[in-house]
């Protein structure tokens, strides 16, 4: 059996959780178990809410833990309960990995220190904050740990992970059943492609005060742990 352990949080990017784990809950002989703080209902950033399967306490050890994203995270990093949890789980883990900006969660856990990553495009200059180095790409891997890029980057880092746990036909499978072949309407998922204008904006309405508010939340930790 591979138990995969998902670290939630209020405000978690659904996507960035359910995604991976769609895909991971169909690799042979997985577990997928969701972990919180407690097992009361916990909203997402998109409003609605999920039900944790097991609180940090009592959640057993993982063979793969994941850590998603999401605008929560500025709380996560600063929450040591949380912060802890994912210490623990990755010192007997396989894989120590996340999504989008669970990065964060894993560095505020001292556990990207020296390591190449990534995350969402809007916060990359934010990983040497916590010990990384950014590496281009929607999956990176450092060792045993994986860190991918925002939300949808999830789905190619569950398929990723599959192929190096049980072999690229049974990741190749899961792919086909899943029906996983983009094809977006437009070609502007990456700054890269988007027109800068679209970026530009983007980033003044929604990425520049993110970026600013987890900024203060990685110097707030560093500030309280001197």
């Amino acid at each position: 059996m591979t138990r995969v352990v998902f670290a939630l949080f209020p405000g978690v990017t659904q996507l960035d959780f359910t995604a991976p784990a769609q895909a991971l809950a169909r690799m042979p002989k997985a577990e997928i178990v969701c972990a919180a703080a407690t097992c009361e209902p916990l909203t997402t950033d998109a409003g609605f809410a999920i039900v944790p399967s097991q609180g940090f306490a009592d959640c057993p050890r993982a063979d793969i833990l994941c850590v998603p994203g999401g605008f929560g995270v500025t709380d996560a990093v600063r929450d040591s309960q949380t912060v802890e949890f994912v210490a623990r789980q990755a010192e007997g883990a396989r894989w120590v990995t996340s999504v989008c900006t669970g990065a964060f969660v894993l560095g505020a856990a001292g556990l990207l220190e020296g390591k190449r990553a990534t995350t969402h495009w809007a916060y990359t200059h934010l990983l040497d904050r916590v010990g990384a180095t950014f590496a281009p790409g929607r999956v990176v891997e450092d060792g045993n740990t994986v860190t991918c890029g925002g939300v949808t980057a999830g789905l190619d880092f569950a398929l990723t992970l599959i192929a190096r746990e049980a072999g690229e036909e049974t990741a190749q499978a899961i792919q086909l059943a899943l029906e996983y072949d983009p094809a977006p309407p437009f070609a502007t998922g990456d700054p890269s492609r988007a027109p800068g204008a679209l970026t530009d904006a983007l980033k003044s309405r929604v990425y520049a005060g993110a970026a600013a508010r987890m900024e203060a939340a990685l110097s707030g930790r560093h500030d309280a742990s001197s």
